[in-house]
Order: C-alpha cells, then sequence, then structure tokens
C-alpha cells in the first residue's frame, strides 16, 4: 500500500492575529544572503505575533509581550532551513540577530536579558553540530541520516548545563531533551546521564519554576501511557466558554465510537486533516463523537476564527499540551495526535500525524458491517456476501490523487482458523497499481478536492463451516496488513 502521513512533531506556526497589547519588544536581523521576499515570522505560544519581508538582508519585528517570555523566529525563504530560533523578550528589549548566511538559529544575538545569554553559550557549545545538523535539514537527508547528529547535539547540550546558571532559558532546553527522550526512547543512548542530569538541576534550582521541573521529571519518568486494548481513562476539560466537562460524558454509549483529537493551531496538519474529519464526522450519522483537545493557551484557541469553526467537541484541558491526559493517551508529543476508542470504551487505535483518507476510511468503517480496519484506515469493508458458494466482500479505498494502491494476489480470508483465497477481482487488477479516480466530495479546493476513492469486489473461497466473523489479510508480504474481526452479518 501507498501511503503519506504529515506529522508536526515541534508545534509549527500559522498566520493568526495578534492580540492588541501596548507592550511591545523589538527584534532586527541582517545577512547578506537573504533573498528579497524571505518572510521573516515570530510566535509565542505557537501564535503567530508579528511578521516582516526582508528587504536588502534586513528585516524588522515589533512584537507584543507582556513579560519574560520565549518567541520563536522563522525565516522563510531560499537557503533557510525549516528549523526556529528561540529569542527571549521582555517589554521594552531590542535585540539585535546577525549572520553571513542563511542558517539564521547560529546567527549571533545581541540582548540584555541573562536568559538569551544562557541560550547562546548552550548554541555555541554545540554550533558545528548544529551546523551539521540544519545542512543536512537542506539537503532533505532521512532521519535516519539526521538522528546521529541530532542526538550528538543533545548531548553536547547536557555535557554544558551543568556549568550554567538555572533559568528559564536553561530549563525549556533541558525540557526539549527530555521531550526527545520520551519521544525516541529507542534512539536516545543518553538516558543515564539526563536522569542524574534532572536530578542535579532539580537540587540547585531557585524557587519559582516547580512546576517545569514537575514536566520535566515527568519527560525523563514518564507515567503508564494508555495502550491499545486497555480501557479509556477519564479527564476534566473546559469549552469554549469555560464551563467544565468530562470525557466520560462521551464514553460508553451504544454503538458510538470515540475519537480524541489532541491539536494545536499552529499546527499545519491539524488544520489540513479538519475538512476530512468534519466530512467524516457528517457521514458517520451519530456513530463517531469526536472530542477536540487543544493545545493552545486560552485566550488564542477562544478567539481564533477556526476554533469558532469546529462543529464537535472543542475542549482544552489548560496545560499547553503538557498535562495529565496527554501523558495518559499520548505515547509522544506531537501533533496531531489520536486515539480511538470503543463503545466498550476500550481504546482501539493510536496514531501520530495524518495521512489523506483516514477519516473518510474510518466513518466508512464504521457505518458498514463491525470490523477493525485501524491497520490500514483507508480501506473499510462495506458489505459482505457469505454462502454456500464462497464470500463476497465489497470494499472502499480512499487516497489522495495521484497515489495508487495495490491488493496482493495471495490474499485471503481467515475464518474457523483457516484460509480461504481469493478467487477473483472486479473493480481492480490484482498486484497491480489502482489509481482511485472517484471524487469523494464536489469541493474543489483544499484536501477533499484532492481526496478520491474506488470501490471494489474480492470473490474468495466458502468457509468450510458457518462463521460469525473472519480477518482479511492482504497477502503475507512485507506491509500486508489485517482488516479484523469484520462481521458475516
Amino acid at each position: 500500500m501507498n501511503k503519506k502521513t504529515i506529522i508536526t512533531i515541534l508545534l509549527a506556526v500559522v498566520a493568526m492575529a495578534g492580540q492588541a497589547q501596548t507592550k511591545t519588544a523589538t527584534i532586527t536581523g541582517y545577512s547578506p544572503a537573504l533573498k528579497d521576499s524571505t518572510v521573516a515570522e515570530s510566535s509565542i505560544d505557537n501564535v503567530r505575533v508579528a511578521s516582516d519581508t526582508v528587504i536588502g538582508g534586513h528585516f524588522t519585528l515589533t512584537i507584543p509581550v507582556e513579560e519574560l517570555a520565549k518567541s520563536y523566529l522563522s525565516l522563510r525563504g531560499e537557503g533557510c532551513p525549516n528549523h526556529l530560533m528561540t529569542i527571549w523578550l521582555k517589554p521594552g528589549v531590542d535585540v539585535k540577530v546577525t549572520g553571513k548566511d542563511c542558517l539564521y538559529p547560529l546567527w549571533k544575538v545581541e540582548s540584555p536579558l541573562p536568559e538569551q545569554q544562557t541560550l547562546s553559550r548552550i548554541m555555541e557549545y554545540g554550533h558545528d553540530t548544529l551546523a551539521e545538523f540544519l545542512r543536512l535539514d537542506l539537503a532533505n537527508d532521512p532521519w535516519d541520516e539526521e538522528r546521529p547528529v541530532y542526538m550528538k547535539y543533545l548531548k553536547q547540550k547536557m555535557d554544558v548545563l551543568p556549568s550554567l546558571p538555572v533559568d528559564a532559558a536553561l530549563l525549556e532546553e533541558l525540557e526539549g531533551v527530555a521531550m526527545m527522550a520520551r519521544n525516541y526512547p529507542k534512539d536516545f543512548p543518553y538516558m543515564e546521564q539526563l536522569k542524574e542530569l534532572e536530578a542535579s538541576t532539580a537540587a540547585r534550582a531557585p524557587k519559582g519554576f516547580e512546576e517545569q521541573l514537575a514536566l520535566i521529571h515527568s519527560q525523563v519518568y514518564p507515567p503508564h501511557v494508555l495502550q491499545v486494548g486497555e480501557e479509556a481513562i477519564d479527564a476534566e476539560l473546559i469549552d469554549m466558554q469555560g464551563q467544565k466537562h468530562h470525557i466520560a460524558e462521551v464514553l460508553g454509549q451504544p454503538d458510538r465510537y470515540v475519537l480524541l483529537d489532541f491539536w494545536s493551531l499552529g499546527c499545519g496538519p491539524c488544520r489540513m486533516a479538519e475538512p476530512e474529519m468534519r466530512a467524516a464526522y457528517k457521514q458517520s450519522q451519530g456513530k463517531l463523537e469526536i472530542v477536540g483537545i487543544n493545545q493552545d493557551k486560552h485566550s488564542a484557541w477562544q478567539e481564533d476564527n477556526f476554533s469558532k469553526n469546529i462543529v464537535w467537541k472543542n475542549w482544552n484541558d489548560g496545560k499547553m499540551g503538557k498535562g495529565d491526559i496527554e501523558n495518559s493517551y499520548c505515547d509522544m508529543r506531537a501533533i496531531p495526535y489520536y486515539v480511538l476508542i470503543t463503545p466498550e470504551k476500550r481504546i482501539l487505535w493510536k496514531g501520530a500525524g495524518y495521512g489523506v483518507g483516514w477519516f473518510m476510511g474510518l466513518a466508512c468503517a464504521i457505518n458498514g458491517p463491525k470490523q477493525d480496519n485501524t491497520a490500514n484506515l483507508q480501506l473499510a469493508i462495506r458489505q459482505v456476501d457469505a454462502d454456500a458458494n464462497g464470500t463476497i466482500v465489497s470494499f472502499r479505498y480512499y487516497g489522495q490523487e495521484g497515489y495508487w494502491f495495490r491488493i496482493a494476489k495471495d490474499s485471503y480470508l481467515e475464518a474457523n482458523g483457516k484460509r480461504h483465497k481469493v478467487t477473483a477481482a472486479n473493480g481492480i487488477t490484482l498486484d497491480e497499481n489502482t489509481y482511485p479516480q472517484q471524487k469523494a466530495s464536489a469541493v474543489t479546493e483544499g484536501i477533499m478536492g484532492k481526496l478520491f476513492f474506488t470501490d471494489f469486489t474480492l470473490s474468495f473461497e466458502p468457509f468450510d463451516a458457518i462463521s460469525t466473523n473472519f480477518d482479511f489479510k492482504e497477502g503475507n508480504g512485507e506491509g500486508a496488513f489485517v482488516i479484523r474481526n469484520v462481521s458475516v452479518k
């Protein structure tokens, strides 16, 4: 099968209107290597608050800020890496960033703030390694090649942190290392050093950082994360009007699945998925409840038009993606992150990122015979006709225009401990690429304008004995998937 998944590991930033504030800070930047029309953007709490277009290598950003805040600078243009540069700000502070190339995360930062000076010392210590990583990123090298370089950079961060004062900047960097260790435990070889560093940092930290230290501790020693098959748990959330709600309100309803959607306004894939989720929500006809769990600051979430137009339950836990509900349900701090829960309150599927066709395929499965198509949400069984002459299974595959799928000729049904081979195919040719040809909606723009589907049937050998359910297995080759527990009725 050919599938494309879109995921945001570190929160990206999209255009939003900033709130009117009276206090500001300024970031000015220059590099002779920057092309005119390069866009400079600054964000705070995942919200873009200022932007400027580079002219003659120069840009200026005037940023609303009420107190000490961590902002992110990004440059979008030719030669600029897909990376964020942290700039600490306070009201009235002027920060100057300069360089000779487009690798702006490595540029010199002139700032009076001690937090920025702490960060500069960290960056200087790992400068060469970060430069190598940024060049690999610009070349679009695979993560397998980037990973050891990035892990080396994290190691260098941990090596220098004990020599620096514990302040907001140091704790943010330590939190970033801890997050990577939790997200990629098999790839992170420095766990013992991280544990020692977390303990020593907590011991010498001044008062006022207790909440952030607790968060770092929860990343280094993560609590049990619910897995597929386990029972869902409750959590308290609030809606946009400030009313309290509980996930338990929507769990355990007969014939109704619940999809938890962890998302942020600054997450491009989250926004990209919304039109398909909306269509699937409507098509599922009350058999699917969606609970959006937003991870933004309350004010930004409540005031944004995108939030206001969400048609399902739109809640927030007030922890900006760092609360107990994320720790309990999410294997990694990535968005979008989805958790599908059965009517029996059991977790059926968990997934990070967005694949085009996932949610229309899920709705198709929910509306069809009972089945578990979570191994490949794009493919669902619509109908089963079984008699003494054989079994005919009707399928629908959803996919993005121009992307193919393939069904192996050695596919089979497994029932009563026996295999029943495929005997015929109608609508596709087995072992050949099929490109979906039928539009999924009348929409012509965006993801829904690119979403197509194909209907086809497969015939199989008859069951040797009466069976109430079966598994469909798409061959035995590498990447083969299974639709499990398909009801014959």
